[in-house]
Order: C-alpha cells, then sequence, then structure tokens
C-alpha cells in the first residue's frame, strides 16, 4: 500500500500569499483524502501534482474558520469538473457535529446543486472536549426542518471501550478518530494499517530445517 503527503496549508487563522489555511491531502491507491479545508485550498490544489477530483473522502478536524471554510467552495468546483454519473460513488465527508447543516444551508442559499453525490458523517463530541461556555450542543439543530434533500450520512458516536470513533475500515487498513481538547469540539484522525500476512511458506522452512 502507498500513502503520500502533500501539505497544501499549514496557516493558522487566515490564509497569506505564501501560505494557504489548514489543509493536507493523503494519497492513497490512487485515491485523495483531504484533511481539513480553509480557505484557498483550491488554489493550493492547482499550484499542486494532485488533481481536485481524485478527492473520496474528507476529513474536517474542527469547526473553526480556518479549517473548513474553504470546503463549500471546493465542493462546487468539483461539480463543474465532473460528468453526472448515475453510478458515481459519493465522496464522504467526516467531521463533527453540525458540519452537515453548515453545508446543506451554504449550498442551499448559494443556489448551488452538485453534480455527485456526498455524505455527511457527524461525530458527537463529549462534553469534556472543550471549556463548558464553549460547548454548543447541535444535536437538535434542523429538528424541526430536516431538509428530506439533505445529504445522507450516519452519527458517528464514541466508542468508550476503545476511547475512539471508527470511521473507515478495509482489508488494508482502519481509519479512527479520537478527541482532541481546543476551544470547540476537535478531533484528530488516526490511519492504522492492518497486519499482513507473510509469503513465506513456514512449513516448508521447518521441513527443510
Amino acid at each position: 500500500m502507498s500513502l503520500d503527503i502533500t501539505f497544501l496549508g499549514t496557516g493558522s487563522a487566515y490564509p497569506s500569499p505564501s501560505r494557504g489555511a489548514s489543509a493536507l491531502v493523503l494519497r492513497r491507491e490512487g485515491q485523495c483524502w483531504l484533511f481539513d479545508c480553509g480557505e484557498g485550498t483550491q488554489t493550493q490544489l492547482m499550484r499542486s501534482h494532485l488533481r481536485a477530483a481524485r478527492i473520496t473522502k474528507i476529513f474536517i478536524t474542527h469547526l473553526h474558520g480556518d479549517h473548513f471554510f474553504g470546503l463549500p467552495g471546493l465542493l462546487c468546483t468539483l461539480s463543474l469538473q465532473s460528468n453526472p454519473e448515475p453510478n458515481k460513488p459519493p465522496v464522504d465527508i467526516y467531521g463533527p457535529l453540525g458540519l452537515r447543516s453548515f453545508l446543506w444551508r451554504s449550498l442551499e442559499l448559494s443556489h448551488s446543486q452538485l453534480l455527485f453525490p456526498y455524505r455527511v458523517h457527524e461525530l458527537v463530541p463529549t462534553r469534556d472536549q472543550c471549556p463548558a461556555e464553549e460547548f454548543k450542543d447541535f444535536s437538535g439543530l434542523d429538528r424541526d426542518e430536516a431538509p428530506a434533500q439533505g445529504p445522507p450520512g450516519r452519527l458517528v458516536h464514541l466508542d468508550p471501550g476503545e476511547d475512539s470513533y471508527l470511521l473507515v475500515e478495509d482489508e488494508q487498513l482502519v481509519v479512527r478518530a479520537f478527541r482532541l481538547f481546543h476551544r470547540v469540539p476537535s478531533f484528530g484522525f488516526v490511519l492504522e494499517e492492518k497486519p499482513r500476512p507473510g509469503r513465506l511458506n513456514v512449513q516448508k522452512l521447518k521441513d527443510l530445517g
């Protein structure tokens, strides 16, 4: 399994002419996974050797603007660069509770219609992840006007036994989120490669001494 990391932005609070806001791309088996999407991420992608159309998963660490204000614009650009395909797999987006409402409202208010499906999987934070006065409960957001046409997705709760959130699992790796402690609920992400069995014939080696 090949993994390759490209830093698109390492700035804090706001982008600068020479330094973008937070964004990082992990390339894996021909796919691109984007971690955070601050302002200027699109421009940084254009300057890089990466192809935005290969983005299949997006992970947002927390809901401070410099980590996700670039996301609605990026999705719209991906739509403009794509052709409608009925069987195209959705782009999976992972982030804190409240992200689904933000994306749906941003796209709805800007009259943006994406030509590809997407899903938003929201991580439910615990109240001890930030100062009590900063914690906002977004669990009831849009409850009375849940948009039928809004993006699907699942709510992911903390697994107390693992002290983490299971996000992705396939034959090669597992992706989990874990709690970070910041001014607002925040998450880090871990990609763990599964053990790969060796190709040696152990019994034959034993037979040969």
